[in-house]
């Protein structure tokens, strides 16, 4: 936008409070708010820095929304930010990396180890040792037999798994165990995670002087090793370090920044209680410094993370936030903002701020993607495929990796109609995880990238859908043959060795994988019928599937339609009717 536009465009704008946002096209490049958007906006003719001046270069268009109050502009400015993710804003990026232990919210409780817990879940931690964790939920399992599966699995039982034959779960879901009973086991599995800690500890060691008195001296060091654990467990989660407090909900956040990316590290204490943790990853802004840059990215972070959840009674910072109109906001519905210099406060917020140092290592592949990409680092990615043969038993696969690992209970798969086009098979996948993630029906978060197997027209009948159900996530193809990275502007050509292509490559290969697997397993379930009939092989069955598509057209047809097929005479097409 050239400057003399934005001059004149200033002189036009209200005077009251509310949020502006510039855009180029359709797409929002910043928003901001304002106590008087006129004299705010004025300010973007002469840009303080590079980057602002940047943004003002390459918009095209400039919207306002005009509020009643400071307060409902603070707001707008968050949730447009949150919506839009514009380019040109401090955005934030939740983080979720430390493990959590959640008991679901079942008539009989599943237990298991989640960095995504449910909403309605009773959950405990977080926990800085994963390997320590698991060790007390397998000794909980062993000594209470809390049930481990999905309620996918432990619904519709006729005879309990094999958990119940090592021990590991007393299958309540074939009625071994009555309901309540099982629910008195979940109860001091919860006790044990209130810090109780004997009630797993005493059993254990009742049981591993049992088997040492019965000279089982492997199965009393397991014992051993898992008692010492238990009985350091509670070390571990940082609730442990939290004293009392006067607040009931206390936040504590602490920041820490490295180049032009800074983390946000929040600690929740209920009650005295340290109960939560989470990190979180924002574009740091230039043209501040030390404690400056803090209390700016302070301010854009509280109003965009506590804009749609629950206010704790204090939040105890360590810089105060460099716009006032957030902690008026705050104050004003009742929670006590503080920058403690000393004691037990100053001490919380230490350790904040040691979680916020403990930021992704030199070198983070998915940073170098989504740098090469122009886009947030990716930490969610996932991939789809789709298979078939000649158009029968076509299938899509969508895979999910969560910071460069598969998170294979997050992975889905579908059944398409089946036709032989790859475009209207991906296009049909797509518009299915999009509408279903639109419509709030699919219980996963939203990705940060979609990567599809395949090339240009690939890409094009993915994109179209995503626009189509209003999704808005970027997506790029990897194609095999070259392996290029395509994007809607560009194709790259990375060298063989860039970590950030392996990731593509891993994502990819496992959407393949998981495609081809479900594929094969659906066409053996249709080619069965056709398996053992006298004359009919591999390469003959292949040629009636492709004939006629199905093994329900196969029956239909007459004797003399499969003497059409290359190979089947006489006698191999009456074996077949008879057959099918």
């Amino acid at each position: 936008m050239e400057g003399e536009t934005l001059r004149d465009r200033v002189s036009e704008l209200p005077t009251e409070p509310g949020v502006y946002q510039f855009q180029a096209g359709e797409t929002v490049l910043y928003v901001g708010k304002a106590v008087d958007i006129r004299s705010r906006v004025r300010s973007y003719t002469d840009p303080r820095s590079d980057r602002i001046a940047r943004m003002v270069d390459h918009a095209e268009s400039l919207d306002v929304a005009v509020t009643d109050t400071e307060t409902q502009a603070l707001l707008l400015e968050a949730n447009l930010i949150k919506r839009h993710q514009p380019r040109y804003n401090v955005r934030l990026k939740d983080d979720k990396s430390y493990p959590l232990v959640q008991l679901t919210d079942h008539e009989v409780p599943r237990i298991e180890i989640t960095r995504d817990p449910d909403d309605a879940a009773t959950v405990f931690g977080p926990f800085t040792d994963k390997g320590r964790i698991e060790t007390a939920v397998k000794a909980i399992r062993e000594i209470y037999g809390l049930r481990g599966c999905s309620d996918h699995k432990y619904s519709g039982r006729d005879r309990p798994c094999l958990d119940y034959e090592m021990g590991l779960c007393t299958a309540p879901c074939t009625g071994e165990i009555e309901a309540a009973d099982y629910r008195e086991d979940v109860q001091s599995a919860i006790r044990f995670f209130e810090g109780e800690t004997g009630v797993l500890a005493d059993p254990l060691r009742r049981e591993m002087e049992a088997a040492a008195a019965n000279q089982e001296f492997e199965r009393a060091a397991t014992l051993r090793d898992q008692l010492e654990t238990v009985e350091t467990i509670h070390g571990d989660s940082e609730g442990a370090v939290a004293g009392g407090s006067d607040e009931a909900v206390a936040d504590v956040l602490g920041v820490a920044v490295e180049g032009d990316q800074a983390t946000v590290a929040r600690l929740r204490s209920e009650q005295g209680q340290l109960v939560d943790r989470s990190r979180h990853t924002l574009a740091a802004p230039d043209g501040d410094s030390g404690a400056d840059r803090v209390a700016a990215l302070l301010a854009a972070f509280l109003p965009q993370y506590y804009a749609d959840r629950a206010l704790p009674d204090a939040i105890l910072l360590s810089e105060r936030p460099a716009d006032d109109d957030v902690i008026e906001w705050l104050e004003t519905e009742g929670v006590a903002v503080r920058v403690p210099g000393a004691g037990r406060e100053a001490t919380l917020v230490d350790l904040a701020l040691k979680n916020a140092r403990q930021a992704p290592a030199e070198g983070d592949p998915l940073a170098a993607l989504g740098d090469a990409l122009g886009i947030d680092r990716p930490r969610r990615i996932e991939g789809f495929d789709v298979s078939h043969s000649q158009g029968t038993a076509a299938v899509g696969s969508n895979v999910v990796f969560v910071d460069g690992s598969a998170a294979t209970s997050d992975y889905r798969r579908k059944q398409l109609p089946d036709r032989n086009d790859d475009y209207a098979n991906m296009r049909e996948l797509l518009s299915w995880r999009a509408s279903r993630a639109v419509e709030g029906r699919d219980d996963r978060p939203d990705p940060d990238l979609l990567l599809i197997d395949g090339g240009e027209g690939q890409l094009d009948a993915a994109r179209d859908a995503v626009a189509a159900a209003g999704w808005d996530v970027p997506a790029i193809a990897l194609a095999k043959d070259e392996e290029l990275v395509l994007t809607p502007d560009r194709t790259f050509d990375w060298p063989s060795d860039a970590d950030h292509l392996h990731v593509c490559q891993r994502v990819r290969d496992e959407a393949h994988r998981f495609a081809v697997q479900y594929h094969q397993t659906l066409r053996d379930d249709v080619s069965t019928a056709l398996d053992g009939v006298p004359g009919v092989g591999p390469e003959t069955r292949n040629r009636l599937l492709r004939r006629f598509g199905s093994v329900d057209n196969v029956r239909d047809a007459t004797e003399a339609d499969l003497r059409d097929i290359d190979g089947i005479g006489e006698q191999t097409a009456a074996a077949i009717t008879e057959r099918l």
